[in-house]
């Protein structure tokens, strides 16, 4: 199933965007944006929302431990 995701986008009197990914977790937020930022021109300044650091998986890495005597 897909998530919802919302999309805000707030323009002030200079012509500065921003915007805002509601319900996304991870990098679906960067994706989801990825053809629109691109669109619009440089992106000057990135801020992560929390729900960017929740991840829906869970990332295992074996690595051996090295054992100090």
């Amino acid at each position: 199933m897909a998530e919802y995701q919302r999309i805000e986008y707030t323009i002030d009197r200079n012509g500065k965007i921003t915007e805002r990914v509601l319900g996304g977790q991870g990098t679906n937020c960067l994706a989801t944006t990825a053809a629109i930022e691109a669109d619009l021109g440089t992106v000057t300044h990135r801020e992560l929302l929390p729900e960017y650091y929740e991840n829906s998986e869970l990332l295992t890495v074996d690595t051996p431990l090295e054992q100090h005597t």
